[in-house]
C-alpha cells in the first residue's frame, strides 16, 4: 500500500512523492488523514528555508495541524478503534529524558516533530502513521476541520498559561493572524475582560472584533514607544500581559514599552532569529519576557473547550482547497490576500 504526499526539497520547491506505508508499531495507528490546516511556521519554511534559528533537512514533509479517520490500529492500542475521528498531536517525545519525565515534553531534545524529513510524511498526506497516545479521539460535535485546529489552539492555551492570564486580566495581542486569533480566544476562556488586538491589516481586526476583542487598533508608522502610548489610551490603561504573535522586531519593542511594570511578556510568533530590544527597559521596570515553544497536554483541554461551546474556532478557516490544490493553498496563504486566515486542505 502506497502513501502520496508532498515534500519540501528547497525554497518553494514542492513535490509530490508516493513511498509505501511502513507496518505499524504495537502502539501505532494508522489514519486516513481528513484535513490540514498551513501554519505561518509551514510558509516560513517553504518560503525561507527556515523558521526562525531552525534550518530543517531537506526533503521533508510539509504541515502539522491536522486530523483523520483511524483506518487500523496496532494490537496495543485500547482507546482507539477503526472509523474514530481525531485530532493529531504531531510530536514525538523521547519519553525518558528529565524534560519528559517532567512534564515539559515539548523541550524534549530528542524529539521528532512532523513534518519530518523525506520519507516521513507531515501531516499534509493521503495516509499517516502516528502514536496513538498522540491521537485524541473527536467528540460527535465537534468536527474534522475544528479538529484540525486543535494544535493552534493548543499553542494560544499554553500561552495564555504561560502568561497567568486570569478573570479580569489586561491582554494586549500583537497580531491578528491565526494565533493572535486563537491567544484572543483562549485569553477570553480562561477570564480576561479588557483585550486589545493590533495589526497591520484591517480586514483582520475585525475578525479579532467579532471573536470577542475588547479593542481593536491598527499598526501604521508609528514608533513602537508612540505605539505602546495609544494602546494605553485605548484601553485606559497598560496591560498586565502582552502576547507577541507576529515575531516582528517593532512588535516585540511595542510589546515590552506597553507592558505595565511587573507584567509579563510572552513571545508567541517566531521572527528573525536575532531581534534588538529595549532589554534594560523591561529589566527595570520588572516585566518578565517569557518563551512558548508548542505546548504541553493541552488536546483534551482545547477539545473540550470546542465541544462545550467556550469557544469557536470556526471563523479562523476561510479557505478550503483540495488535496491537489496543495500550492495553491500556499501561494494564497503566503499573500494574504482575500481576507484569508487559515487555509484548510482537504485530504479525503
Amino acid at each position: 500500500m502506497e502513501n502520496e504526499y508532498p515534500t519540501l526539497h528547497g525554497i518553494g520547491n514542492m513535490k509530490m512523492e508516493k513511498h509505501p506505508i511502513p507496518a505499524l508499531g504495537p502502539h501505532d495507528v494508522l489514519l486516513k488523514m481528513s484535513k490540514v490546516g498551513i501554519c505561518g511556521s509551514d510558509l516560513a519554511l517553504v518560503y525561507k528555508g527556515r523558521q526562525g534559528d531552525f534550518v530543517p533537512p531537506f526533503p521533508m514533509g510539509l504541515c502539522h495541524e491536522a486530523s483523520g479517520v483511524v483506518v487500523q490500529c496496532g494490537p496495543k492500542v485500547k482507546h482507539l478503534e477503526v472509523g474514530d475521528k481525531v485530532a493529531v498531536e504531531p510530536g514525538g517525545p523521547c519519553r525518558v529524558c528529565s524534560f519528559c519525565k517532567s512534564g515539559k515534553y515539548n523541550n524534549c531534545p530528542d524529539a521528532c516533530f512532523h513534518a519530518g524529513p523525506s520519507p516521513i510524511p507531515g501531516c499534509l498526506a493521503r495516509y499517516f502513521k502516528h502514536t496513538a497516545d498522540l491521537c485524541f479521539k473527536l467528540p460527535d460535535n465537534v468536527s474534522l476541520e475544528e479538529g484540525a485546529i486543535i494544535e493552534p489552539l493548543s499553542v494560544g492555551i499554553h500561552a495564555c498559561r504561560r502568561a497567568n492570564v486570569t478573570l479580569g486580566s489586561s491582554v494586549l495581542i500583537c497580531g491578528a493572524g491565526p494565533v493572535g486569533l486563537v491567544c484572543l480566544l483562549s485569553a477570553k476562556a480562561m477570564g480576561a475582560t479588557n483585550i486589545l488586538v493590533t495589526d497591520i491589516r484591517q480586514n483582520r481586526l475585525q475578525t479579532a472584533k467579532k471573536m470577542g476583542a475588547n479593542d481593536t487598533l491598527l499598526v501604521k508608522t508609528e514608533t513602537p514607544e508612540d505605539l505602546a502610548k495609544k494602546v494605553a489610551e485605548v484601553i485606559g490603561c497598560q496591560p498586565e500581559i502582552t502576547l507577541e504573535c507576529s515575531g516582528a522586531e517593532s512588535s516585540i519593542r511595542t510589546g515590552i514599552f506597553a507592558t505595565r511594570s511587573s507584567g509579563t511578556v510572552v513571545l508567541v510568533g517566531i521572527g528573525n532569529p536575532e531581534v534588538k530590544l529595549p532589554i534594560v527597559n523591561a529589566a527595570v521596570r520588572e516585566v518578565d519576557i517569557k518563551g512558548v515553544y508548542r505546548y504541553i497536554d493541552y488536546y483534551p483541554i482545547a477539545i473540550d473547550m470546542i465541544a462545550k461551546g467556550l469557544v469557536d474556532v470556526k471563523p479562523l478557516i476561510t479557505h478550503t482547497f483540495a488535496f491537489e490544490d496543495y500550492k495553491k493553498a500556499f501561494e494564497l496563504c503566503k499573500t494574504a490576500e482575500d481576507g484569508v486566515i487559515k487555509c484548510m486542505i482537504s485530504c479525503d
